[in-house]
Protein backbone atom coordinates (compact mmCIF):
# COMPACT_ATOMS: atom_id res chain seq x y z
CA UNK A 1 0.00 0.00 0.00
CA UNK A 2 1.20 3.72 -1.06
CA UNK A 3 2.11 5.50 2.20
CA UNK A 4 1.82 9.63 2.26
CA UNK A 5 4.71 11.03 3.14
CA UNK A 6 4.00 15.07 4.00
CA UNK A 7 6.41 18.12 5.26
CA UNK A 8 5.78 21.27 7.06
CA UNK A 9 2.10 21.26 7.09
CA UNK A 10 -0.99 18.73 7.92
CA UNK A 11 -3.96 17.99 6.00
CA UNK A 12 -6.41 20.87 5.80
CA UNK A 13 -9.77 21.56 4.65
CA UNK A 14 -10.82 20.32 0.99
CA UNK A 15 -12.11 22.37 -2.06
CA UNK A 16 -15.85 22.82 -1.53
CA UNK A 17 -16.46 22.33 -5.14
CA UNK A 18 -15.57 18.61 -5.41
CA UNK A 19 -15.90 17.61 -1.78
CA UNK A 20 -18.75 19.21 0.51
CA UNK A 21 -17.61 20.51 3.64
CA UNK A 22 -19.02 19.06 6.72
CA UNK A 23 -21.88 20.72 8.42
CA UNK A 24 -21.05 23.31 10.85
CA UNK A 25 -16.98 22.90 11.09
CA UNK A 26 -14.32 24.26 8.84
CA UNK A 27 -12.89 20.96 8.63
CA UNK A 28 -13.09 16.89 9.10
CA UNK A 29 -12.70 15.99 12.60
CA UNK A 30 -9.61 16.22 13.99
CA UNK A 31 -8.01 18.73 11.30
CA UNK A 32 -5.33 20.79 12.41
CA UNK A 33 -4.68 24.56 11.27
CA UNK A 34 -1.43 25.42 11.26
CA UNK A 35 0.74 28.48 11.71
CA UNK A 36 1.55 30.78 8.71
CA UNK A 37 5.48 30.75 8.21
CA UNK A 38 7.22 34.24 6.99
CA UNK A 39 10.29 34.53 5.52
CA UNK A 40 12.31 37.47 4.23
CA UNK A 41 11.50 38.97 0.76
CA UNK A 42 14.05 36.78 -1.96
CA UNK A 43 16.56 38.41 -4.46
CA UNK A 44 17.61 40.63 -1.82
CA UNK A 45 16.45 43.67 -4.04
CA UNK A 46 19.58 43.20 -6.33
CA UNK A 47 19.19 43.86 -9.70
CA UNK A 48 19.40 40.36 -11.84
CA UNK A 49 19.71 38.19 -8.69
CA UNK A 50 18.27 34.99 -8.69
CA UNK A 51 15.35 34.82 -6.41
CA UNK A 52 15.98 32.63 -3.45
CA UNK A 53 13.75 29.59 -3.01
CA UNK A 54 11.62 29.08 -0.22
CA UNK A 55 11.05 25.40 1.48
CA UNK A 56 7.62 24.54 0.20
CA UNK A 57 4.96 22.58 1.85
CA UNK A 58 4.15 19.49 0.17
CA UNK A 59 2.57 16.27 0.41
CA UNK A 60 4.12 12.80 -1.74
CA UNK A 61 2.36 10.27 -2.41
CA UNK A 62 4.59 6.78 -3.04
CA UNK A 63 4.53 5.40 -6.54
CA UNK A 64 6.84 3.33 -8.65
CA UNK A 65 10.28 5.35 -8.76
CA UNK A 66 10.78 4.06 -12.47
CA UNK A 67 7.78 6.35 -13.73
CA UNK A 68 7.93 9.71 -14.08
CA UNK A 69 6.37 11.46 -11.08
CA UNK A 70 3.37 13.16 -11.57
CA UNK A 71 3.13 17.43 -10.11
CA UNK A 72 0.01 19.28 -9.26
CA UNK A 73 0.15 23.31 -8.95
CA UNK A 74 -3.11 25.01 -7.72
CA UNK A 75 -3.86 28.33 -8.80
CA UNK A 76 -4.16 31.83 -7.08
CA UNK A 77 -6.11 31.59 -3.83
CA UNK A 78 -5.50 27.59 -3.82
CA UNK A 79 -4.01 25.16 -1.54
CA UNK A 80 -2.50 21.51 -2.35
CA UNK A 81 -5.76 19.48 -0.93
CA UNK A 82 -7.74 20.99 -4.05
CA UNK A 83 -6.02 18.16 -5.83
CA UNK A 84 -6.22 15.58 -2.48
CA UNK A 85 -8.89 12.90 -4.36
CA UNK A 86 -7.79 13.14 -7.61
CA UNK A 87 -4.08 12.67 -6.73
CA UNK A 88 -5.17 9.47 -4.66
CA UNK A 89 -6.90 8.82 -8.01
CA UNK A 90 -4.34 9.42 -10.38
CA UNK A 91 -1.72 7.51 -7.79
CA UNK A 92 -4.04 4.31 -7.70
CA UNK A 93 -4.50 3.95 -11.60
CA UNK A 94 -1.24 5.01 -12.40
CA UNK A 95 1.24 3.47 -10.23
CA UNK A 96 3.05 6.82 -10.22
CA UNK A 97 4.42 9.11 -7.23
CA UNK A 98 2.02 12.38 -6.80
CA UNK A 99 3.39 15.51 -5.35
CA UNK A 100 0.91 18.33 -4.66
CA UNK A 101 2.75 21.68 -3.18
CA UNK A 102 1.72 24.60 -1.54
CA UNK A 103 3.45 27.60 -3.71
CA UNK A 104 4.92 30.37 -1.54
CA UNK A 105 2.28 32.66 0.37
CA UNK A 106 -0.33 29.84 0.02
CA UNK A 107 -1.68 26.93 2.01
CA UNK A 108 1.28 26.00 4.42
CA UNK A 109 4.00 27.17 2.57
CA UNK A 110 5.64 30.23 3.84
CA UNK A 111 5.10 33.48 2.70
CA UNK A 112 7.48 36.14 1.32
CA UNK A 113 7.22 39.87 -0.72
CA UNK A 114 8.46 38.28 -4.17
CA UNK A 115 5.10 36.58 -6.01
CA UNK A 116 6.94 36.54 -9.18
CA UNK A 117 6.97 33.55 -11.70
CA UNK A 118 10.23 33.46 -11.38
CA UNK A 119 10.69 33.20 -7.57
CA UNK A 120 7.74 30.93 -8.07
CA UNK A 121 9.94 28.71 -10.49
CA UNK A 122 13.28 28.58 -8.08
CA UNK A 123 11.15 27.21 -5.36
CA UNK A 124 9.90 24.12 -7.41
CA UNK A 125 13.98 24.13 -9.12
CA UNK A 126 14.71 23.46 -5.23
CA UNK A 127 12.47 20.97 -4.32
CA UNK A 128 11.80 18.61 -7.12
CA UNK A 129 15.37 17.53 -7.52
CA UNK A 130 16.00 17.29 -3.96
CA UNK A 131 13.03 14.95 -4.01
CA UNK A 132 14.16 12.88 -6.64
CA UNK A 133 11.64 13.64 -8.57
CA UNK A 134 12.96 14.99 -11.69
CA UNK A 135 12.13 14.49 -14.97
CA UNK A 136 8.66 14.76 -13.81
CA UNK A 137 4.80 15.22 -15.29
CA UNK A 138 4.35 19.03 -14.37
CA UNK A 139 0.35 19.70 -14.29
CA UNK A 140 -0.68 23.68 -13.33
CA UNK A 141 -4.11 24.96 -13.22
CA UNK A 142 -3.92 28.60 -13.70
CA UNK A 143 -1.03 30.45 -12.14
CA UNK A 144 0.15 27.23 -11.40
CA UNK A 145 -0.16 26.17 -15.00
CA UNK A 146 2.02 29.82 -16.08
CA UNK A 147 4.54 28.23 -12.74
CA UNK A 148 4.62 25.17 -15.28
CA UNK A 149 5.20 26.87 -18.18
CA UNK A 150 7.64 28.81 -16.89
CA UNK A 151 10.26 26.24 -15.37
CA UNK A 152 9.87 24.08 -18.75
CA UNK A 153 10.88 27.17 -20.37
CA UNK A 154 13.60 27.75 -18.26
CA UNK A 155 14.86 24.02 -17.05
CA UNK A 156 13.15 21.48 -20.30
CA UNK A 157 15.80 18.91 -18.46
CA UNK A 158 13.47 18.54 -15.49
CA UNK A 159 9.64 18.88 -17.36
CA UNK A 160 9.40 15.03 -19.02
CA UNK A 161 6.10 16.42 -19.92
CA UNK A 162 3.64 19.68 -19.21
CA UNK A 163 0.00 19.84 -18.59
CA UNK A 164 -1.59 23.25 -18.44
CA UNK A 165 -4.78 23.67 -17.15
CA UNK A 166 -6.98 26.32 -18.84
CA UNK A 167 -4.28 29.30 -18.50
CA UNK A 168 -2.04 30.31 -21.45
CA UNK A 169 1.38 32.01 -21.70
CA UNK A 170 0.06 35.59 -21.97
CA UNK A 171 -1.58 38.21 -19.70
CA UNK A 172 -4.73 37.10 -18.15
CA UNK A 173 -7.40 39.37 -19.37
CA UNK A 174 -10.35 37.60 -18.49
CA UNK A 175 -9.57 37.91 -15.23
CA UNK A 176 -11.64 36.92 -12.97
CA UNK A 177 -12.78 38.69 -10.40
CA UNK A 178 -9.47 38.01 -7.97
CA UNK A 179 -8.86 41.45 -7.06
CA UNK A 180 -12.44 41.62 -6.02
CA UNK A 181 -12.18 38.51 -4.36
CA UNK A 182 -8.81 39.45 -2.08
CA UNK A 183 -10.82 42.76 -1.19
CA UNK A 184 -14.06 41.18 0.17
CA UNK A 185 -11.34 38.87 2.14
CA UNK A 186 -9.46 41.61 3.44
CA UNK A 187 -12.50 43.15 4.62
CA UNK A 188 -14.04 40.11 6.75
CA UNK A 189 -14.30 40.99 10.52
CA UNK A 190 -14.40 38.09 13.05
CA UNK A 191 -14.55 38.52 17.06
CA UNK A 192 -11.78 36.60 18.62
CA UNK A 193 -12.80 33.25 20.49
CA UNK A 194 -15.93 32.46 18.30
CA UNK A 195 -16.44 28.87 17.69
CA UNK A 196 -15.89 27.53 14.00
CA UNK A 197 -19.02 27.16 12.83
CA UNK A 198 -19.77 30.03 13.82
CA UNK A 199 -16.56 31.94 12.35
CA UNK A 200 -17.41 30.27 9.23
CA UNK A 201 -20.79 31.95 8.93
CA UNK A 202 -19.84 34.91 9.69
CA UNK A 203 -17.11 35.02 7.12
CA UNK A 204 -19.48 33.48 4.69
CA UNK A 205 -22.55 35.96 5.35
CA UNK A 206 -19.76 38.60 4.78
CA UNK A 207 -18.17 37.75 1.65
CA UNK A 208 -21.49 36.97 0.14
CA UNK A 209 -22.53 40.51 -0.30
CA UNK A 210 -19.74 40.63 -3.06
CA UNK A 211 -19.22 37.36 -3.93
CA UNK A 212 -22.61 35.92 -5.31
CA UNK A 213 -21.39 32.47 -6.41
CA UNK A 214 -21.78 29.98 -3.49
CA UNK A 215 -19.15 27.50 -4.34
CA UNK A 216 -16.79 30.56 -5.05
CA UNK A 217 -17.27 31.85 -1.64
CA UNK A 218 -16.33 27.87 -0.07
CA UNK A 219 -13.17 27.79 -2.19
CA UNK A 220 -12.62 31.44 -0.24
CA UNK A 221 -13.46 29.59 3.05
CA UNK A 222 -10.98 27.16 2.71
CA UNK A 223 -8.48 29.46 3.26
CA UNK A 224 -9.71 30.78 6.71
CA UNK A 225 -7.94 29.53 9.68
CA UNK A 226 -7.89 29.55 13.48
CA UNK A 227 -4.79 30.65 15.05
CA UNK A 228 -4.43 30.96 19.07
CA UNK A 229 -8.31 31.94 19.16
CA UNK A 230 -8.07 34.03 16.10
CA UNK A 231 -9.30 33.48 12.97
CA UNK A 232 -7.31 34.66 10.00
CA UNK A 233 -6.61 33.96 6.13
CA UNK A 234 -3.86 31.51 5.28
CA UNK A 235 -2.91 33.01 2.10
CA UNK A 236 -0.30 36.11 2.12
CA UNK A 237 -3.09 38.81 0.82
CA UNK A 238 -1.18 41.79 1.06
CA UNK A 239 1.59 40.27 -1.24
CA UNK A 240 -0.78 38.70 -3.28
CA UNK A 241 -2.98 42.15 -4.03
CA UNK A 242 0.25 43.79 -4.24
CA UNK A 243 1.31 41.68 -7.32
CA UNK A 244 -1.39 40.84 -8.77
CA UNK A 245 -0.23 42.39 -12.27
CA UNK A 246 2.29 40.29 -11.95
CA UNK A 247 0.26 36.68 -11.38
CA UNK A 248 -2.01 37.51 -14.22
CA UNK A 249 1.31 38.53 -16.77
CA UNK A 250 3.67 36.20 -17.68
CA UNK A 251 7.53 36.71 -18.40
CA UNK A 252 8.75 37.20 -21.79
CA UNK A 253 10.47 34.20 -22.99
CA UNK A 254 12.03 33.44 -26.22
CA UNK A 255 13.28 29.52 -26.32
CA UNK A 256 10.88 26.91 -26.42
CA UNK A 257 10.00 23.89 -24.32
CA UNK A 258 10.73 20.91 -26.57
CA UNK A 259 8.53 18.39 -24.49
CA UNK A 260 4.78 17.25 -24.95
CA UNK A 261 2.82 19.67 -24.04
CA UNK A 262 -1.62 19.56 -23.20
CA UNK A 263 -3.47 22.38 -23.06
CA UNK A 264 -6.44 21.20 -21.20
CA UNK A 265 -9.47 23.56 -21.31
CA UNK A 266 -13.13 24.19 -19.43
CA UNK A 267 -15.37 24.44 -22.52
CA UNK A 268 -16.95 27.31 -20.37
CA UNK A 269 -14.12 29.50 -19.86
CA UNK A 270 -13.03 32.54 -21.50
CA UNK A 271 -9.18 31.99 -19.63
CA UNK A 272 -7.81 30.80 -22.90
CA UNK A 273 -8.56 32.58 -26.07
CA UNK A 274 -8.10 31.72 -29.91
CA UNK A 275 -5.67 34.72 -30.38
CA UNK A 276 -3.59 33.31 -27.79
CA UNK A 277 -3.08 30.08 -29.83
CA UNK A 278 0.15 31.77 -31.85
CA UNK A 279 2.23 32.19 -28.96
CA UNK A 280 1.25 28.83 -27.33
CA UNK A 281 2.94 27.58 -30.49
CA UNK A 282 6.04 29.43 -30.43
CA UNK A 283 6.73 28.85 -27.18
CA UNK A 284 5.14 24.95 -26.60
CA UNK A 285 5.49 23.93 -30.82
CA UNK A 286 4.40 20.07 -29.28
CA UNK A 287 1.00 21.33 -27.76
CA UNK A 288 -2.21 20.09 -28.42
CA UNK A 289 -5.41 21.40 -27.22
CA UNK A 290 -8.44 19.27 -25.56
CA UNK A 291 -11.60 20.88 -24.10
CA UNK A 292 -13.26 19.18 -21.41
CA UNK A 293 -17.28 20.11 -21.93
CA UNK A 294 -19.69 21.51 -19.43
CA UNK A 295 -16.29 22.57 -17.27
CA UNK A 296 -15.39 25.99 -16.00
CA UNK A 297 -12.31 27.53 -15.19
CA UNK A 298 -11.71 24.78 -12.43
CA UNK A 299 -11.73 22.27 -14.89
CA UNK A 300 -10.86 19.70 -11.90
CA UNK A 301 -13.49 20.40 -9.68
CA UNK A 302 -16.06 20.58 -12.19
CA UNK A 303 -15.65 17.28 -14.17
CA UNK A 304 -12.90 15.44 -12.12
CA UNK A 305 -13.51 11.97 -14.12
CA UNK A 306 -12.79 13.92 -16.91
CA UNK A 307 -9.78 15.65 -15.87
CA UNK A 308 -8.03 12.20 -14.74
CA UNK A 309 -8.93 10.34 -17.84
CA UNK A 310 -7.36 13.15 -19.88
CA UNK A 311 -3.92 12.93 -17.57
CA UNK A 312 -4.27 9.30 -18.02
CA UNK A 313 -4.52 9.92 -21.85
CA UNK A 314 -1.51 12.34 -22.39
CA UNK A 315 0.50 9.95 -19.93
CA UNK A 316 0.47 6.88 -22.40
Amino acid sequence: MRGARRVVGASMLRWARAWKLPHGGLGPPGSSFSRVHFMPSSGGGRVGAQPRPLPLSYKLLDGEEALPAVIFLHGLLGSKTNFNSIAKALAQKTGRRVLTVDARNHGDSPHSQDMSYEAMSQDLQGLLPQLGLVPCVLIGHSMGGKTAMLLALQRPELVERLIAVDISPVETTSSSNFETYMAAMRAIDIPDEVPRSRARKLADEQLSSVVQDMTVRQFLLTNLVEVDGRFRWRVNLDALAQHLDKILAFPLQQESYPGPTLFLLGGNSQFVHPSHHPEIMRLFPRAQMQTVPNAGHWVHADRPQDFIAAIQSFLV
